[in-house]
């Protein structure tokens, strides 16, 4: 799998290791105010990934961790990114297949990306790495963005 296109729009500023929250609007509101005092998105992107996130969930539950890709649209995004949270604790998400279903979420990609065909390819790009039982369990010990850089170029040469 070659995960150079995710490594093109993952951004250290905004990728967090061993973080806790209470919530899943608490870890939007993190997003929201790393990204926006760093000019990624705009000030309605807390209000409208909530809003997303609430009409269609995006918690999947992997055999061996729950994982979600939450985003909004296009218009809320100023500079395209992909923000990575590697839970130290895992927040609740309902599930993509079955709202009424809770998932134990650890590892969050949050897409903020502007063209739809990017959008598309990043979410192929991600469902192949879920589908890699082997590199998610590597993924959720992930201390730091260099860890997670060396681990996505060793497994991209494979």
């Amino acid at each position: 799998m070659n995960y150079e296109d995710l490594l093109k729009y993952l951004t250290p500023s905004l990728s967090f290791f061993n973080k806790s929250f209470s919530s899943k609007e608490e870890l939007f509101k993190d997003i929201h105010d790393d990204a926006f005092k760093n000019g990624y998105v705009t000030e309605e992107f807390y209000e409208k990934i909530s809003l997303r996130e609430e009409k269609y969930p995006t918690g999947i539950d992997l055999e061996n961790v729950g994982v979600a890709i939450p985003h909004t649209d296009a218009e809320y995004v100023k500079k395209e990114f992909v923000s990575i949270y590697v839970l130290k604790e895992p927040t609740i998400f309902q599930s993509m297949e079955d709202e009424t279903k809770e998932v134990l979420v650890t590892i969050v990609f949050v897409l903020g990306l502007k063209a739809p065909h990017n959008q598309l390819e990043m979410l192929q790009t991600l469902i192949g790495l879920m589908q890699d039982e082997a590199l998610i369990k590597k993924f959720k010990k992930l201390k730091d963005f260099g860890e997670m850089e060396f681990l996505l170029i060793e497994e991209g040469d494979k």
